[in-house]
């Protein structure tokens, strides 16, 4: 077997509804940053996002991952519900960008759209027992960070066929008047496939 490149196109509101189908069913990510020694470090977050497709999570700025961002903001994020079975079409969504700690009200957008989707951090915060309180400081203490992925990688078997991955980049627009709103463009498809099996269609699906 081998990943092949394909000429097999998608319509870019075909992948763009794929994307947010994949984020709406999935509330937790993994997140790759580059630690000290150029290596690989990997952890887990609930994450929230924006219809311009930046993403927002809640973390400790004194963590590794974050520290790590403060020395690079390069960053991956991978978005997948644990919840499917081997052999069945299998869907997730790798991205790819930079990612720096938000404040004023970059922050309070963030922590907005973080409560929308996580009402029990509204609910936390609120609390007056006393483990409550202490949970409630913990997660004050704590900074929201933005993710802006430029590129993404797409695995949607029930949209685009088995073992078919899409990669498309991501642009952003911010019309008068209106909600900012990502832009998804193809830029190539991939296939795991037998050595020396016939290349795809190029028509746009």
């Amino acid at each position: 077997m081998t990943i092949a490149v394909v000429k097999r196109r998608f319509l870019d509101k075909r992948i763009q509804r794929s994307v947010f189908r994949i984020l709406r069913d999935s509330a937790l990510c993994s997140m790759s940053t580059v630690a000290p020694g150029n290596r690989a470090h990997i952890n887990t977050a609930y994450f929230c996002y924006s219809p311009d497709l930046n993403f927002y999570f809640l973390s400790d700025p004194d963590s590794l991952h974050c520290k790590n961002l403060e020395r690079n903001p390069s960053m991956a994020m991978m978005v997948m519900n644990s919840s499917q079975t081997w052999g069945g079409s299998d869907r997730g969504i790798q991205l790819f960008g930079t990612c720096h700690r938000v404040r004023g009200p970059a922050a309070k957008e963030a922590e907005r759209r973080y409560g929308s989707r996580f009402p029990g951090y509204a609910t936390w915060l609120r609390r007056t027992d006393r483990s409550g309180r202490r949970g409630a400081d913990l997660l004050r203490s704590y900074a929201f960070y933005r993710f802006v992925p430029t590129r993404i990688k797409i695995l949607d078997e029930a949209e685009f066929g088995g073992a078919a991955f899409v990669i498309a980049g991501v642009t952003r627009r911010h019309p008068n008047g209106r909600t900012p709103a990502a832009i998804v463009t193809w830029l190539a498809t991939e296939e795991l496939r037998p050595q020396g099996h016939a290349r795809g269609k190029a028509a746009a699906e």
